[in-house]
C-alpha cells in the first residue's frame, strides 16, 4: 500500500508510541489524584505542556489540552459568544474547516452573533485589505475590545494555501479584536511562533503531526470560559480525566517534528516536484490549486474527470488519496473550498488531494503518477 493522504492523518511516530506505553500499562494512575501513584502522570502532563509551549513560542500556562482540532476550534469560538446578552461579531473566511464554519453558524443561531465572511482569491488567499475594510466600515457597530472575534486558518486543509496570518492578526488587534487561527494542518510542518504571528488563540491536533488520535491543544492568551463542567482539570476550564498517554505522545511527536522539520520539508518538496514534473510531461489537462502551499499538500483538478472515480480506482491499485477534504468524504459534491476559489466546472469535479508525508519515497511518487496517468489515459 502507498499512503498519500497525510493531510487526513499521519502514521504514529514510533518514539511517541514508546513514550505513551508506560502510561497505558504501568503508570496508569489518574493524574488528578493526590496519592504518590498519580505523581508521575501528573509530572508527565506538566512536562508535555512545557514542551508543546516551547515548540510554538508560548508559555506553558497558555496551553490547554483537548480531544483534537475540532474541539479546540469549537472552544475558541464558543468561549467568545457565551454571553448571549452581549452583541458579538465574528469574522471568518469562506474556506475554513467545517469545525470553524459550523461553530460560527451555531453561534449565529443561538447567540445572535453577527457574522461576516472574507472572500479569497483564485489561489485561496484572504486579502488583508478586505478585513480592514470590514472593521473600518463597521467600527461604529462593531464594538471595540473583545467583542469581535476573527478566525482565519493558518493553512487550508484542502489546497494547502498558507494565509498571511501575521498581517491579519495585526489588523485585528489594531481594532481591538481577538484573533484565532486554526493551525491544525500547519503545526509540526512549518515553523510557528505564536508571539511572532500575533495570534490570540491557535488550534492544533496531534494526529496531523505523527502523534496519536483523539488529543490536541488550544493555545490561548485570551481569557477562556468553562467548556466542560465537572472536575478541575485544565485549570477548571475543561473537566475530564486527562488522556495522559495521548498528551505525552503528542508532545514527543511535535518536538521531534520541529527538530527534523527542515530535513522533512526538503525531502517532501523534492518528492512534490517530482510528482508535478511527471504529470506535466504526461500530457494530462489539469490545474494545481492554491499557492504558497504546505509541504506535500497537492490539490489537483483534472479536466473532464471525476475525483470520486479517481479515488476508488487508485484505491484498487492500493494507493490512498482523497477527494478534496477527507473530513467531507461522504459528500461527493464539489467542496466549498474549490467553489470559493472559482475552479471551473471543467476541472472542479475532477479534484483530488495528494498529501505526502515524511514516510513517502521516490518510488511512491513514481507509482502515484503512473497510476493517475494510466487511469485517465487508459
Amino acid at each position: 500500500m502507498i499512503y498519500a493522504d497525510n493531510a487526513a492523518t499521519t502514521k504514529l511516530d514510533i518514539d511517541a508510541f514508546e513514550a505513551m506505553k508506560p502510561f497505558m500499562l504501568d503508570e496508569y494512575g489518574n493524574a488528578s489524584q493526590p496519592y504518590f501513584f498519580a505523581k508521575r502522570p501528573k509530572m508527565a502532563i506538566k512536562e508535555a505542556r512545557k514542551i508543546i509551549a516551547e515548540c510554538i513560542g508560548a508559555k506553558p500556562e497558555e496551553i490547554f489540552f483537548t480531544s483534537g482540532g475540532s474541539e479546540s476550534d469549537n472552544w475558541a469560538i464558543k468561549r467568545f459568544t457565551t454571553f448571549a446578552s452581549d452583541i458579538r461579531h465574528i469574522i471568518t473566511s469562506n474556506i475554513e474547516h467545517h469545525a470553524v464554519l459550523h461553530s460560527v453558524e451555531s453561534e449565529k443561531m443561538y447567540s445572535n452573533a453577527q457574522v461576516f465572511y472574507l472572500n479569497v482569491d483564485e489561489k485561496g488567499v484572504v486579502n488583508p485589505e478586505e478585513l480592514e475594510s470590514i472593521l473600518k466600515r463597521d467600527r461604529t457597530s462593531i464594538a471595540t475590545s473583545e467583542s469581535t472575534l476573527i478566525s482565519v486558518m493558518l493553512a487550508n486543509n484542502e489546497i494547502g494555501t498558507i494565509q498571511p496570518i501575521k498581517q491579519l492578526a495585526a489588523i485585528a488587534h489594531n481594532y481591538g479584536a481577538i484573533f484565532h487561527t486554526d493551525a491544525v494542518q500547519a503545526v509540526g510542518h512549518i515553523p510557528i511562533n505564536v508571539k511572532q504571528l500575533g495570534v490570540s488563540m491557535l488550534s492544533a491536533s496531534a494526529h496531523k503531526f505523527n502523534g496519536p488520535k483523539g488529543v490536541g491543544f488550544l493555545y490561548s492568551r485570551s481569557d477562556l470560559v468553562n467548556y466542560i463542567d465537572g472536575g478541575n482539570q485544565e485549570r477548571g476550564l475543561r473537566a475530564g480525566t486527562e488522556n495522559v498517554a495521548g498528551i505525552v505522545g503528542m508532545a514527543v511527536a511535535l518536538k521531534k517534528n520541529c527538530i527534523e522539520m527542515e530535513a522533512h520539508e526538503k525531502k517532501i518538496r523534492e518528492l512534490e516536484g517530482l510528482l508535478i514534473d511527471k504529470l506535466n510531461h504526461s500530457g494530462l489537462d489539469y490545474i494545481r490549486n492554491g499557492t504558497n502551499q504546505l509541504p506535500g499538500n497537492i490539490s489537483l483538478s483534472f479536466a473532464n474527470a471525476e475525483g470520486e472515480m479517481l479515488l476508488h480506482r487508485m484505491d484498487l491499485k492500493k494507493i490512498c488519496i482523497s477527494t478534496g477534504s477527507a473530513c467531507d468524504s461522504v459528500n461527493t459534491r464539489v467542496s466549498h473550498v474549490i467553489k470559493a476559489i472559482g475552479v471551473s466546472r471543467k476541472y472542479a469535479n475532477g479534484t483530488i488531494r495528494i498529501s505526502l508525508g515524511r514516510n513517502n519515497t521516490e518510488d511512491d511518487v513514481n507509482s502515484i503518477a503512473e497510476a493517475i496517468v494510466s487511469i485517465l489515459k487508459g
